[in-house]
């Protein structure tokens, strides 16, 4: 059987609507959870086993080693991943640190950019597995810091904020700033768990949770379609059956 690897930051912060399809074709779900486990954990990874490893969001920084040690770990592992040359999808933090370990910045934005709203493809992007998001397209966003897209890497998506939100190395790598991954019909815990965050931001949750209901149905869809052309094309370029 398959098997991927999720790299989990917060617990609420999960593969969501993506574990379906993972299913679907027949993936073990490991998670790996280093901010419970710790860097041990993170270096004793067969990082190249795995047919698929997707790295997830957190609230916390890429460039943060100082103040979460096990992210200098999880770096290695990343670059690791890359050389092995198997697919690798990160999403929010996971594509900032995709990126810095390519040896792209990532770097504070003026504002963080939450909620729901739209998202752009470059022509790149319309060509590969993000068409399926339609351009412009409302999507979730939840950052405040952004990766410059990494060198070898091609720019495939860019909001008003913030002009890199997407890139892909090949069939192998796909970084997704957005959170394409999000059950809108689950939001309740992003809206506790960050409920300090939005606080200080001075976003309304009961807004979010509004709109996450009237984009729910359409944004699942359109994720999980992203996800299949992806893992159809990654597996197809890496020989994974």
């Amino acid at each position: 059987m398959k098997s991927v690897v999720a790299i989990r930051h917060v617990t609420f912060e999960d593969l969501g609507i993506f574990e379906p399809i993972l299913e679907e074709f027949g993936y073990r779900i490991r998670y790996l959870d280093p901010g419970q486990l710790g860097s041990d954990a993170l270096e004793a990874l067969d990082v190249a086993s795995p047919e698929l490893m997707v790295v997830l969001g957190a609230p916390i920084g890429a460039n943060d080693d100082a103040l979460y040690p096990f992210l200098g770990a999880e770096l290695d592992v990343i670059r690791h991943r890359l050389d092995s040359g198997r697919p690798l999808l990160g999403i929010c933090l996971g594509a900032q640190l995709i990126a810095r370990a390519m040896g792209g910045r990532v770097f504070p934005m003026p504002e963080k950019e939450i909620g729901f709203s739209d998202v752009y493809l470059t022509r790149e992007g319309q060509e590969g597995p993000l068409r399926h998001i339609g351009n412009p397209d409302v999507v979730l966003h939840w950052h405040g810091d952004m990766f410059e897209t990494p060198p070898g890497a091609t720019r495939l998506a860019y909001s008003h904020p913030c002009s890199h939100q997407a890139f892909a190395v090949g069939e192998q790598v796909l970084g997704l700033q957005f959170h394409l991954e999000v059950d809108p019909g689950s939001i309740e815990p992003w809206l506790i768990g960050h409920a300090a965050e939005l606080a200080v931001a001075e976003i309304d949750p009961v807004e979010l949770r509004d709109r996450a209901q009237r984009h729910g149905e359409g944004l699942k869809q359109r994720g999980q379609q992203v996800l299949r052309e992806w893992l159809t094309n990654a597996e197809a370029a890496y020989g994974i059956e």
